[in-house]
């Protein structure tokens, strides 16, 4: 794959990013996490940036980068929905829940809705295992999630 050079607004905005964070300890997940802020996704053109900035290698910054779940590839929709996928979850119908999600919004985990209102993610435990099965919407938990909760989440993503 062959990286684009950054756009100079890019750029830009990404190498602010890194002036606020780069002298913490570690700085590479949260200079990570202040690029998807700051975009939306992490666009693949600010890793070599990143990488320069911090004296490390491409491929160091871009395992990283593609190693955890929460960094996006693509702009998200309006609105992010996560369902748990972890065990807890899954023992309550998990599967079940996330089958009528993906129907209901037409999309599969990964993807975004065509009007671009939604993007549908998995994640790995959200901490509420005894109100199993549960999702986040925009930040907002919600716990056991049931038919009736699911059609509440789509008028939501709709509105």
């Amino acid at each position: 794959m062959v990286m684009q050079p950054a756009s100079t607004e890019l750029a830009e905005r990404t190498a602010a990013v890194i002036s606020e964070l780069k002298n913490l300890e570690g700085p590479l997940i949260p200079i990570l996490h202040g690029v998807q802020e700051e975009f939306g996704y992490v666009p693949q053109e600010t890793l070599p940036i990143i990488a320069e900035a911090l004296n490390l290698s491409r491929a160091e910054v871009h395992g990283v980068f593609t190693f955890y779940h929460d960094f996006r590839h693509h702009p998200a929709g309006r609105h992010v929905l996560k369902v748990c996928q972890a065990e807890a979850c899954q023992s309550m119908g998990s599967d079940a829940i996330a089958a009528q999600i993906k129907q209901k919004l037409g999309i599969g985990f990964h993807e975004t809705s065509k009007d671009g209102a939604v993007t549908l993610e998995p994640i790995y435990c959200l901490g509420l295992c005894a109100c199993a099965p549960a999702a986040m919407l925009d930040g907002e938990v919600i716990g056991r999630l049931d038919a009736g909760k699911i059609d509440e989440i789509a008028e939501e993503i709709r509105s």
